[in-house]
């Protein structure tokens, strides 16, 4: 800060100059780059400021499999001097530069399934999604499980990994978002079906086990609100109706001439007979 209260820019924080003498360099800069054959060494590309007197020349990098890739050598000088000396040589990636994926731990690198027959899977011991079992739990199951036994499991779930594992639950292909959840009837909802077994414990009211053998989500964990076409009420109308309640229709495609005799002693009984439609 001046005295006038100006901001002024000190050394540290103003901008490098290009040294031209290190900027003019690119010969001893191609040269400072001994590790290749000078054919891998394309076109200088940029010169860039470091600081005073130091400089960064790019060159294209023409090695097979580095494509993209850039050779930076660094130049210096003394004060008062032009004769400039390499600093460093090294391979940098360009921005179109094709890169490897940057590295994850195991732990983060797993994914559902990826556990097969053998394999071991070790909890770290500061798992946030576990809590030493000792400590008293806010899931009743937790702790009416442990009070029955006298002591307790080694961890159990925490809050934090009960709500993760619910939110996965319910976002996954157990949930109402999934597909044969939104096909399925609004009123055909697990947590009104026969077969929907609720969990213990603090998940009792979101979530269940299927236990219909036919239903694609046999033996899994599913939302009550989650739905399929195997609900326990779904009934199919029958289309038979009974026959009480079946319309009258005449067929009168066809009429058949039957004779009407007149009973004796009628007055009409010395006409002759009528012919009657039958049909």
């Amino acid at each position: 800060m001046g005295k006038n209260g100006r901001v002024t820019r000190t050394a540290a924080t103003r901008a490098a100059r290009l040294d031209q003498v290190c900027a003019n360099a690119v010969d001893v800069a191609r040269a400072g780059i001994t590790e290749v054959e000078p054919t891998d060494v394309g076109d200088h590309l940029a010169a860039v400021a470091e600081g005073d007197r130091l400089v960064t020349h790019l060159f294209e990098c023409r090695l097979a499999g580095y494509r993209g890739w850039r050779w930076a050598v660094t130049v210096t000088r003394v004060p008062r001097s032009r004769h400039v000396t390499v600093c460093e040589t090294v391979l940098l990636p360009g921005p179109d530069a094709l890169l490897a994926p940057g590295w994850l731990p195991w732990q983060e690198r797993l994914k559902p399934g990826d556990l097969g027959p053998g394999d071991l899977l070790p909890s770290p011991p500061d798992d946030e999604r576990l809590a030493p079992g000792y400590l008293q739990s806010d899931d009743p199951a937790v702790e009416e499980t442990a009070w029955e036994l006298g002591l307790g499991r080694a961890r159990v779930l925490s809050r934090e990994g009960r709500t993760e594992a619910a939110q996965r639950w319910y976002d996954g292909d157990h949930g109402p978002g999934a597909p044969i959840s939104v096909a399925a009837p609004a009123s055909a909802r697990c947590g009104t079906c026969g077969f929907y077994l609720p969990i213990a414990g603090a998940l009792r009211q979101a979530f269940g086990v299927c236990g219909n053998f036919y239903a694609p989500d046999d033996g899994r964990a599913v939302s009550a609100d989650h739905g399929c076409g195997a609900h326990s009420e779904t009934l199919v109308d029958s289309p038979e109706t009974p026959v009480d309640e079946l319309p009258t229709v005449y067929d009168d495609s066809e009429v058949e001439a039957v004779a009407v005799s007149r009973p004796e002693g009628s007055v009409t009984d010395g006409e002759p007979a009528e012919p009657y439609g039958h049909g």
